[in-house]
């Protein structure tokens, strides 16, 4: 993968976009932001079932993959995970594996997708994983894209500093390539990115974030009662 997003470590161990000026993940600890914000914030693994597709909007590290197939393997899932990412800087794979290896609870995974980032691929299948990585601008690539979610990840650098990836007509995007039912979680919980969110016919609530962040975003296409831990979102000033 090329080298379009050229990187500062932080503390020798997070990841900083020296295009965005942003982490690629929580300074505290990168895993635990994954796993709440996006598995808990899309009521995982409690709606696995055989054949679940994942969206994402920003690969990054490739740490959220690690930790959805973590959890699909540690709750006895059985069957295939899809997995689609969307990401128009994708990181070398030195880059990559350097940032997956501070994680441990997910070494082994790493371990098994390297040789993949290696080679470049941007297909991956395993008994239990189909992932593809779409390249390119999102505001191109999701609308040519045929297929729906079920939970989306929305993990695009912070919105002040990388708004192609929140634009109302990208959200439109996520919500018409969501299933009835289906969810998407995000770290932000900008009014904008609500508003945009809800305007494209998703239920949106509010709900604790990770660490230092007071708020983050969950939002279903269907009922707001079936959100995830919180409630509808008030109107935003």
């Amino acid at each position: 993968m090329p080298d379009q997003n050229p990187l500062n470590w932080r503390d020798g161990c997070v990841p900083v976009s020296t295009r965005f000026d942003d982490p690629y993940y929580s300074l505290d600890n990168g895993l635990a932001e994954t796993r709440h914000v996006f598995l808990a914030g899309n009521a995982l693994p409690d709606r696995f079932r055989d054949g679940f597709h994942i969206a994402e909007l920003g690969f990054g590290t490739g740490l959220n993959l690690l930790a959805a197939l973590h959890l699909w393997r540690s709750s006895g899932q059985t069957g295939t995970l899809h997995f689609t990412t969307f990401e128009a800087f994708p990181l070398p794979a030195a880059d990559m594996i350097r940032a997956q290896s501070a994680f441990p609870e997910v070494v082994q995974i790493a371990a098994e997708l390297a040789p993949y980032w290696r080679d470049g691929s941007t297909d991956v299948s395993l008994a239990d994983l189909r992932f593809r990585l779409i390249p390119g601008d999102a505001r191109t690539s999701l609308p040519a894209w045929t297929q729906k979610a079920d939970a989306w990840f929305l993990d695009g650098f912070s919105p002040a500093k990388n708004p192609e990836l929140w634009e109302p007509d990208l959200l439109k995007q996520v919500a018409e390539h969501t299933c009835p039912g289906g969810t998407a979680a995000t770290y932000s919980a900008a009014g904008h990115v609500r508003r945009a969110l809800q305007a494209a016919g998703l239920e949106v609530t509010r709900i604790p974030g990770y660490g230092r962040k007071r708020h983050m975003t969950a939002a279903r296409k269907g009922a707001a009662d079936l959100l995830p831990h919180g409630k509808p979102c008030p109107d935003d000033q």
